[in-house]
């Protein structure tokens, strides 16, 4: 493994939206491109990941922040596993004939497609992707999936809702603060160390990883030096 030195920004929306003081909800579809995710009960692609995130104020040093893909897994993990030559739960993928997949080759190689989040209770994440794909390119007339008659390449809507149309914006805060004391004040379940609000395992990973570096696998940091080199930028590259 190597570290990278350098840690990007975040750039999120909703985030941005956060530090003014709104409560912000962002989702987007995968527009007119290639389908990863099976609908409730299929086998073939015909969603996208649709993620869907959704933030708020309060007086924490991490944000209250939910950045999820309705889809069981995320690209980006199954990269991650593939890179590990690690196996897959069962429940991320579904092979080409309907069988369950356990390796990640199985997306890249032979067709298999992504599942809705929930694994047998998938129908609650195919809900949330249909409202995704509802709400972002139809709701302002772009089209659905791979609708050629769709003007869109992706299609997005961001909601942002202003506390102080309801209360003061610092009750509301106070009371988000005290229901996230309230929720992590609870015993935890074997195997847990202690219960998290959302977006504060991701909060305590990046101060970490800016403190520390960012871990990448071999493989993956190969792939990274050969676009570098490919654009003259090799000696940016640091690690240790």
């Amino acid at each position: 493994m190597r570290e990278q030195s350098h840690v990007g920004r975040l750039a999120d929306y909703p985030l941005m939206a956060v530090r003014v003081g709104f409560i912000s909800m962002m989702m987007c579809d995968s527009g007119q491109n290639v389908k990863q995710v099976a609908p409730f009960g299929g086998r073939e692609a015909r969603l996208g990941t649709n993620p869907i995130c959704i933030a708020f104020p309060l007086d924490l040093p991490g944000p209250v922040f939910i950045d999820m893909a309705t889809s069981a897994v995320a690209a980006g993990k199954l990269q991650l596993y593939r890179a590990r030559k690690s196996p897959i739960p069962e429940g991320w993928l579904v092979e080409k004939d309907g069988r369950p997949a356990t390796d990640p080759n199985a997306y890249y190689e032979r067709g298999a497609v992504m599942l809705p989040l929930g694994g047998p209770e998938g129908h609650k994440g195919y809900g949330l992707s249909f409202a995704v794909e509802t709400l972002a390119p139809l709701l302002p007339g772009l089209g659905f999936g791979i609708d050629l008659q769709g003007r869109h390449n992706d299609g997005s809507l961001m909601l942002v809702v202003d506390p102080a149309n309801f209360q003061p914006l610092g009750e509301f805060k106070t009371l988000v603060n005290d229901f996230v004391q309230y929720l992590k004040e609870t015993p935890p379940a074997q195997g847990f160390s202690e219960v998290l609000y959302p977006g504060e395992l991701e909060y305590r990973t990046e101060q970490r990883r800016r403190a520390e570096g960012i871990p990448v696998e071999e493989k993956t940091w190969a792939q990274v030096a050969k676009v570098a080199e490919r654009f003259g930028l090799g000696d940016l590259l640091v690690s240790v």
